[in-house]
């Protein structure tokens, strides 16, 4: 046990003058240490060496192929989680990044997962054309799962809300929620027929022709909101399939870009977006306020980390007057597993003083906030009870 202890240290601490441990590695063990050094020794010298068999190359010029070699090794001596952490900070490193990403052997052997999709969005019209085929395949594949994963969840948690937003007193036949009117009848049980007289009918309501809420998803482009932007884009195109609600995907940094009309396609969407650039939050919100044709009827979810590079004064202007005219606004600082984001507080604060929730939100939890949205709930009650911490309070 004490030796394999010291083995760990040995590869958490490096070789040479970093090593104290005395420990000596096996083979296999070599050969996930020249893996950890390949790339954490680069990020303090700002050079990549990883060989044919593994290892350091001596100068070699053989990078590229050794970043290859070096993300299938990878995948052989580490699990998922840890392989998905040392992707990434290979990917904070620009020379491994352009390496990573430029060339289609080497994202062939890259793991696919929504910071991957998200710096491939971040490098747009970068990529070269022998690689957009393959880049191409990466973003199918991690929209393929993250639909697969979160699809259903999202249908049931919007269709059930709708239904119960569109329930009614006066229902016909066919449109009785018999479940709920038994429930509220209960007292109202006949012994001697064995029944219950239905005093109180529910209904789901009459199907409409239209849509019954209109979403838009308002999102900012700028470099740091990339997996926001992967994940609104799967929850966009998951809800434009819904016919009970009508869903518009606007996206911005200083300009304004309408990609409603792309949600039919996930993929095509994340390739319109452009991630980086600076942020003009209420030149987006403008644009939002001309396409609301109802506004008591639409949930405006603007997703961004609020720090306004345009005019603040008419963007708190403009936040006051949507949630004057009846738009539910919701603003979330970040849709992603990453945690706390960094936000502008003072705009934060603003927001709350109107009434509207500022919050980060995982994409587990969104299907049951845009049903808590769409049923009117109080958010920020909302919010306390999913254990969120509201910001700007």
């Amino acid at each position: 046990m004490q030796e394999d202890s010291l083995t760990r240290w040995r590869l958490i601490l490096g070789g040479n003058e970093a090593d104290g441990t005395g420990a000596s590695l096996n083979t296999q063990e070599a050969q996930i240490d020249a893996a950890l050094a390949a790339l954490y020794d680069f990020q303090r010298h700002g050079k990549f060496d990883y060989g044919e068999g593994g290892g350091r190359t001596g100068g070699s010029g053989r990078s590229q192929p050794g970043v290859a070699r070096w993300l299938g090794d990878i995948r052989q001596f580490f699990p998922q989680s840890v392989v998905q952490v040392m992707q990434n900070d290979a990917l904070q490193q620009p020379e491994l990044r352009q390496k990573m990403m430029l060339e289609p052997e080497i994202l062939e052997q890259a793991t696919p997962d929504v910071q991957l999709v998200a710096t491939l969005m971040e490098l747009g019209k970068l990529i070269p054309s022998k690689t957009k085929d393959t880049a191409r395949r990466v973003v199918q594949k991690v929209v393929d799962e993250l639909i697969q994963k979160l699809e259903q969840k999202t249908i049931q948690a919007i269709t059930g809300a709708i239904n119960r937003a569109s329930r009614n007193h006066r229902p016909r036949h066919n449109e009785i929620d018999w479940n709920t009117t038994i429930r509220l009848n209960l007292k109202h049980y006949q012994p001697d027929y064995k029944t219950i007289i239905p005093e109180t009918r529910v209904g789901y309501g009459r199907k409409a022709r239209r849509s019954l809420k209109d979403v838009v998803l308002c999102l900012d482009q700028s470099g740091s909101m990339g997996q926001s932007v992967v994940y609104s884009g799967i929850f966009g195109a998951v809800m434009a399939s819904l016919p009970m609600i009508t869903t518009r995907m606007v996206v911005f940094d200083t300009e304004v870009a309408d990609l409603s009309e792309d949600l039919k396609d996930p993929v095509d969407l994340l390739f319109g977006v452009q991630l980086g650039g600076g942020t003009d939050i209420n030149r987006a919100l403008t644009y939002c306020q001309q396409i609301i044709t109802k506004p008591d009827d639409t949930i405006l979810v603007l997703i961004t980390d609020l720090y306004e590079g345009g005019n603040a004064e008419t963007m708190r202007r403009r936040m006051a007057e949507l949630v004057a005219s009846g738009v539910q606004l919701v603003t979330l600082l970040a849709l992603d597993d990453k945690g706390a984001p960094s936000y502008d507080t003072q705009n934060a604060r603003f927001l709350a003083s109107l009434g509207v929730p500022v919050f980060a939100c995982t994409p587990d939890l969104f299907p049951d906030l845009m049903a808590a949205a769409i049923n009117k709930q109080d958010m920020g009650q909302w919010a306390g009870e999913m254990g969120v911490v509201l910001k700007g309070k």
